[in-house]
């Protein structure tokens, strides 16, 4: 009996196409209104991760204002693609109802860009992002929105740096680096051309809160300081600073020492008492150069004994065993030409011999300004002793010249986390010493600050690298074999199969 053939063609076909039509339509307009997307990148780098999700949700009763320095529509254009991370990243955080995100580019407003940055402190460029909740401020630079990693790879930190700006200022506080006060200092809130109001303004477009603080007055350190200055102190701390600055330390506090040579009778034995628990000593003295070729330019231009040469030597130098690196990206920089290593007016220190620091084991100390060589090999700074006692005077006057010398270091308690910086002068961050020769040490003296504290906090999410899977061959004769297998035999299967169709489809 000859089999009848099933007829698609006439009436059959036009119900078929109609209960298709039927079926397909609805659910593309379902489609169409849901407009769900899936993030399909390895990194997820178009999705909020959970831990922005869950500060999102921590800080819902806060009204938190975004501003992009810039427009939306730019991310239509073609050659915008990579930056589609950033894109995703606003219009997702747009879409909480506590959230007001405003975009405007700053050299056609000016006005909205100066009310962010009403003291010109942080700068307001084109693609910048700033941050506004609870009267707090912060700036994600542009520059570091994306970035590349040593390996040359293309990495999204935008979420990572907007997620902890978000933490930052809902909290109701920058991070806050204290001036101690009451010791002879100079201030930093007195605009005249002799204070310290310049570098409180550079820590400021760093994304610092700069404040004073007179630990005598409070009786206590606030519980925001995350970074204490004692700079250009001309008498002693106290027996009550000594101890809070001692239980800061043990807290794991960040401090920066910058401490002139002065004419001070006595010693400084409370402020050494902070640095002798951080295995360093201070000298009493001030030190000058003898040799030309290491002497550098003072303010005035001229040729000066005060200003010369030194090295950076923790990071270029740094052995296996130190694990922080203070001055290695600075070196570069001076290599290249854009910094001049010098110093001006110094001191001079020194570390305490292991056998004679019990803590010597849980503690990483190194020198990160140090004096040097002649071109004949020879140190030629001399030391002058000044202020301290009969013993600080013959140990400066007879042992510190013609040696090297070490002017700046860092030190780190492993155990506890804290943190100390040393620099035997004040010349780096004075207004009236503004010359290149002090360049190098003045941009390393801004670099310790974010080693004591980063101001851009990690938030915990990390950058966002694109991902590639890759295969290894032995030899070409391996490879051909892979391809062979992923591309060759999938299409022989493919022939096979429309052969056998073609043989079989009026049977």
């Amino acid at each position: 009996m000859k089999k009848k053939k099933f007829n698609l063609s006439g009436t059959f076909a036009i119900v078929l196409t109609l209960l298709i039509l039927l079926i397909l339509i609805p659910i593309n307009v379902i489609v169409s209104y849901f407009d769900k997307g899936y993030d399909m990148t390895p990194a997820k780098k178009y999705t909020l991760n959970e831990k922005t999700q869950k500060l999102l949700e921590d800080t819902s009763d806060q009204h938190i204002d975004i501003y992009y320095l810039s427009l939306l529509k730019y991310f239509r254009d073609a050659e915008a693609s990579e930056y589609l991370p950033l894109y995703h990243t606003l219009t997702q955080l747009e879409e909480r109802d506590n959230i007001t995100l405003t975009c405007f580019r700053p050299n056609q407003d000016p006005q909205k860009a100066k009310e962010l940055d009403p003291d010109g402190y942080l700068g307001t460029y084109e693609g910048d992002i700033f941050v506004k909740c609870n009267g707090i401020v912060k700036k994600v630079s542009k520059d570091k929105i994306f970035q590349t990693g040593s390996d040359g790879s293309w990495q999204y930190a935008g979420e990572e740096l907007i997620s902890a700006a978000i933490s930052v200022c809902a909290s109701g506080s920058l991070p806050t680096i204290y001036f101690l006060t009451g010791h002879g200092e100079k201030s930093i809130n007195d605009s005249s051309d002799t204070n310290y109001s310049v570098y409180a303004s550079v820590l400021k477009t760093n994304n610092y809160d700069v404040q004073e603080l007179d630990l005598n007055e409070t009786g206590a350190i606030p519980g925001n300081a995350n970074i204490i200055y004692l700079a250009g102190p001309t008498e002693d701390i106290t027996d009550k600073e000594k101890e809070l600055l001692l239980a800061y330390a043990d807290n794991g506090g960040a401090m920066s020492f910058l401490i002139d040579p002065c004419d001070k009778k006595g010693r400084f034995e409370n402020i050494e008492a902070v640095m002798e628990q951080f295995g360093l000593i201070l000298d009493y003295n001030i030190v000058t150069e003898t040799t030309p070729a290491n002497m550098l330019e003072d303010p005035d231009s001229k040729q000066s004994e005060n200003f010369f040469r030194v090295e950076y030597p923790a990071g270029a130098k740094a052995g296996a065993e130190l694990t922080e690196d203070l001055t290695t990206d600075l070196n570069q920089q001076v290599d290249a030409g854009k910094f001049i290593a010098g110093i001006a007016y110094p001191r001079s220190m020194a570390e305490i011999p292991e056998d004679s620091f019990p803590a010597a084991s849980y503690f990483e100390r190194s020198s990160i300004i140090r004096s040097i060589a002649n071109p004949d090999g020879e140190y030629t700074t001399v030391s002058k002793s000044m202020g301290g006692d009969e013993n600080t005077a013959a140990e400066a006057d007879e042992r510190l010249s013609g040696i090297p010398l070490d002017f700046g270091y860092y030190s780190y308690n492993k155990k506890t986390g804290a943190k100390l910086i040393v620099i035997g002068t004040t010349s780096v961050i004075d207004p009236t010493m503004n010359t290149i020769s002090l360049s190098g040490s003045r941009t390393l003296t801004v670099f310790t600050n974010t080693w004591l504290y980063d101001s851009e906090i990690q938030f915990g999410i990390g950058n966002k690298i694109n991902k590639y899977d890759s295969m290894l061959f032995k030899d070409s004769k391996d490879a051909t074999g892979v391809i062979a297998l992923l591309y060759i035999a999938p299409a022989l299967i493919a022939v096979v199969g429309v052969i056998v169709w073609l043989k079989r489809r009026y049977s």
